[in-house]
């Protein structure tokens, strides 16, 4: 009868596990543990997937560790792109200063492509596309505030035209850009588009440039063959008192052999609102895209895209926040934005020439100091000069028209206002008819308009200055800030 060794030892070696493997560390069992066919026990687990249950049961250990070991290695190669930082910007080294700058400047136009206008910069193109292909004459006008982009976004539809034209084999447009502000009488604006066709056949000389181009868009003989795009800007200057240079400009793409493709830029929103009218009855309504305020976000993505040719990072993220609040909660101008931003980096550097810290970034205070320039003005100067009642009835006057939305008001409902504010602080509040000279002498200083009417409590009130100049005034101010908090609708 075999005994209990004698039967063990009959059993396959590679089902049972030897001795050494018992009594052997991990580390070294994986070494002395025979496989199959002579091959190590790892690349047999993998090759053969008809092993008995049993085999290598001592060993199971070892695909867990097989299995680790490639993600150990993801997370060494993860953490090593992870650490991988931009170097820190040295504001002591003359060229790294001067290349911030010039990347803030506002005459750096990006080198790659125009962001947050993508929708108007679409149609624009399109536009323009349509017109080249169908060779028929259009008009459009780029409106919006200053400082959102429109005269770059043309300038980039401009390139885009023209990069479309070769690739479809399209004869590329030629194109005249002209700015209103250079021109000596608002007719010019005929003689320069006349100057285009100059070595085109013209017609009489003893006819103005307006009726030579009339004639020319209207003889097909005369007609230029070649589609021309004309943009003009700071087209708010060409208004005159009958608008008769504007009408005539939007008429020349109504000829019949007309091939211009006029877009309009002007700051003016409502500048639409007021000539469109007339030129729907003319038959030349043009094409209105208008260009918005610039956001918080767009604002932070701009000034980020323009730093990403620096391999450096320049601004304190909440310092970049602020900026882009700020300028947002104004204006939205972006040149306004790309000015405070190159001011708080000039605060940086003067306060490096007088100390002997390592201040390695903009920080918020320098950014603080920075719109606190920016956003200060003549006004408020003269706002920190008025007596503090008068101060006070400013104050009133902002509560209204900031958080009740209103445009206007009345002497009597500003009255009502300047006496919370009265009551809030604990400060004696002066009579109607005081009340009264003190809103008239504002009003002559510029800082509020006063309407007529029989009695004094329902005359008109209007603000003259901006709501900000006088939150920029009594910044730090506790008193004027709590003035600042009474509001009234």
């Amino acid at each position: 009868m075999p005994t209990l060794r004698s039967a063990t030892a009959s059993v396959s070696p590679a089902a049972t596990p030897s001795p050494v493997a018992a009594s052997t560390p991990r580390s070294v069992k994986r070494r002395l543990t025979p496989g199959l066919g002579g091959e190590s026990l790892d690349s047999s687990r993998h090759t053969s997937p008809h092993r008995s249950p049993h085999a290598g049961a001592g060993t199971v250990f070892t695909p867990k560790m097989l299995s680790a070991s490639p993600k150990s290695s993801r997370k060494r190669l993860y953490g090593d792109l992870v650490a991988a930082e931009k170097p820190k910007w040295n504001p002591r080294d003359p060229a790294q200063m001067r290349a911030v700058k010039e990347a803030l400047h506002l005459g750096t136009v990006p080198s790659c492509e125009l962001v947050c206008r993508d929708n108007e910069q679409r149609r624009v193109f399109e536009f323009c596309k349509a017109c080249v292909e169908q060779e028929k004459a259009g008009s459009m006008y780029v409106c919006g505030c200053p400082g959102t982009g429109k005269t770059l976004s043309i300038n980039k539809v401009m390139e885009s035209l023209a990069h479309w034209a070769d690739e479809v084999g399209m004869e590329t447009p030629d194109w005249l850009a002209t700015n209103c502000t250079n021109l000596g009488k608002t007719s010019d604006i005929f003689s320069k588009i006349l100057g285009q066709f100059q070595n085109r056949k013209k017609g009489s000389s003893k006819l103005s440039p307006l009726q030579q181009l009339q004639s020319m868009f209207s003889n097909k003989e005369l007609a230029p063959k070649r589609m021309m795009l004309v943009i003009v800007d700071e087209m708010d200057y060409l208004i005159t008192r009958d608008r008769a240079v504007l009408h005539d400009l939007f008429m020349l793409t109504t000829c019949p052999y007309s091939r211009c493709i006029l877009i309009g830029i002007a700051n003016a929103i409502d500048l639409a609102d007021r000539f469109l009218p007339k030129l729907e009855s003319l038959n030349c309504k043009p094409l209105v895209v208008t260009f918005r305020a610039y956001s918080k976000d767009q604002i932070c993505d701009i000034i980020k895209h323009r730093l990403k040719v620096l391999e450096y990072d320049v601004f304190e993220p909440l310092a970049l926040e602020f900026c882009a609040r700020k300028v947002a909660a104004a204006t939205g101008d972006m040149r306004k934005a790309l000015g405070v931003c190159r001011s708080a980096v000039e605060v940086l550097e003067a306060r490096l020439q007088d100390s002997d810290k390592e201040l390695g970034i903009v920080t918020f205070d320098h950014m603080d100091v920075a719109l606190s320039k920016a956003f200060k003005s003549a006004v408020v100067d003269s706002i920190l000069c008025l007596p503090q009642h008068q101060q006070m009835v400013l104050c009133a006057l902002a509560n209204t028209f900031q958080h009740c939305k209103k445009k206007a008001t009345t002497l009597g409902e500003l009255n009502k206002s300047y006496i919370e504010i009265c009551r809030s602080t604990q400060v004696p509040a002066v009579g109607m008819l005081e009340f009264s000279n003190m809103c008239m002498v504002l009003s002559d200083q510029g800082f509020m308009k006063l309407g007529q009417s029989k009695e004094d409590k329902l005359r008109r009130v209007t603000l003259q200055i901006d709501i900000s100049d006088i939150g920029f005034a009594f910044k730090g101010n506790r008193f004027f800030q709590k003035c600042l908090e009474q509001p009234r609708c």
